[in-house]
């Protein structure tokens, strides 16, 4: 029986500046680091809630495809508790001053942003009569 999402997994192309998007904007924490074979820093644990991470791969190459129509992988969400108060947070940091949260056709708020490497992440605030409140 599956009980979870247990991790999402990303080839960052800069840890260090992701690190600093995840945990120093998103305010994911750092948790554990695994070291490969030859010793070498291989990926970075970020804790979400409870037993969710996601985890940051070394050495990624190009860019993410922003919003494509392939088949598989099209984004990530995170939930927020307050995405106005999470927008106005982002803002007077300086990050994503274009943006907005808007109404999303499930009936949640949502807030659309791209991580340094050009992964597509949803911020969504989950309100009462939305289907997934319902589910």
């Amino acid at each position: 029986m599956i009980t979870n999402l247990a991790h999402i997994a990303l080839h960052v192309t800069d840890m260090e500046q992701s690190l600093e998007f995840y945990c120093g904007l998103l305010g994911l924490k750092k948790a554990f680091e695994l070291h490969d074979s030859q010793d070498k820093p291989w990926i970075v644990y970020l804790k979400v809630s409870g037993e969710q991470f996601v985890e940051l791969f070394h050495n990624g190459q190009g860019s993410a495809a922003s919003m494509s129509n392939r088949a598989g992988y099209h984004h990530f969400c995170f939930g927020v508790d307050d995405i106005f108060a999470f927008t106005k947070m982002l803002h007077d940091q300086g990050f994503f001053l274009d943006k907005s949260p808007g109404m999303g056709k499930d009936g949640n708020y949502q807030l659309w942003i791209q991580d340094p490497d050009g992964v597509d992440i949803e911020l969504m605030q989950l309100q009462p009569d939305s289907p997934q409140a319902k589910a």
